[in-house]
């Protein structure tokens, strides 16, 4: 099941399949084809029958019952079954000088997504922000693709959220034995991500963290005064001035993200900061490595 859609095909479900496909092909064109092929078909559902379509796919059993002509659609069994988590709490809306986090977090699920059903690969999404909005099972047909790429770019970030009660969650309802790729800041009570993350291992799954965050964040390059406003919370701001925080901020955030990259280790969940001022295609080369040990 290589991927062929037309670009004015593609255009009809947004801007985001559009963005996927060429940052998908821009990346593939520039390393070596993947070996990696789909080993058997399986029956996954009808269709009705357009011109075109194979007359030997048509299922003529239904065509007796119906009077109407259905095709079967088959998916390619694989070896990889994968889930993107992706978070749209608020504060992920965080944009700086360059993309969102949550904009960043939608291409590289889509670019994901759509690599993953080029390599053969079953995927399917779950989105949260206060609650889980979305959860979309894995399966591994081009017109799931699209249903993932419809649901990314409907969503909006926004809400207060604590990201450890929904990974439990989304833990629990996810088939087992999947590769579960989590798009998210962290910014949360890291103990509570800990027994999340030791939740999704003990369900067996394997998992990749994407840390996503702003080049801001990393590197608090603010140096007049400034009001910082609480994306979590509505009217929450703060008037401070930063070269006197600066020091104590930098500090504070590389023992977050040393904790919980540290609590990813011990739980043997793959950890990768990916700044949103770097190209989305090293996540796909993320995702391909992991892959490449997988098999």
């Amino acid at each position: 099941m290589a991927l062929s859609f037309d670009p004015t095909s593609l255009a009809k479900y947004g801007r985001l399949a559009l963005v996927a496909r060429g940052l998908v092909e821009g990346f593939l064109n520039g390393i070596h084809k993947s070996p990696f092929k789909g080993s058997s078909v399986e029956f996954a559902e009808h269709r009705q029958y357009y011109p075109g379509d194979e007359i030997r796919h048509i299922d003529w059993r239904a065509v007796a019952k119906t009077d109407r002509y259905y095709v079967k659609e088959f998916e390619e069994e694989t070896n990889l079954r994968a889930s993107l988590v992706v978070d749209a709490s608020g504060s992920m809306g965080y944009a700086g000088a360059h993309p969102s986090k949550f904009t960043f977090a939608q291409h590289v699920a889509a670019s994901l997504a759509y690599l993953m059903l080029h390599q053969r690969d079953a995927v399917g999404l779950a989105l949260h922000d206060t609650q889980l909005r979305r959860l979309i099972r894995p399966r591994a047909t081009s017109k799931h693709l699209l249903l993932i790429l419809q649901a990314l770019e409907a969503a909006r970030p926004g809400g207060e959220t604590a990201l450890a009660p929904l990974w439990h969650q989304i833990a629990e309802q996810l088939p087992a034995r999947s590769l579960v790729i989590l798009l998210s800041d962290g910014f949360g009570d890291v103990p509570g991500l800990v027994k999340a993350l030791q939740h999704f291992r003990h369900r067996r799954h394997e998992v990749i963290f994407l840390h996503l965050l702003a080049p801001e964040e990393l590197t608090f390059p603010f140096t007049k005064l400034t009001q910082f406003r609480n994306l979590e919370r509505a009217g929450h701001r703060l008037l401070v001035d930063p070269r006197r925080l600066r020091a104590e901020y930098l500090a504070n955030f590389e023992r977050f993200r040393a904790t919980l990259r540290d609590a990813c280790s011990k739980t043997q969940t793959d950890y990768h900061l990916i700044r949103t001022d770097e190209p989305v295609e090293r996540a796909l080369g993320v995702y391909l490595a992991r892959r490449g040990r997988g098999r």
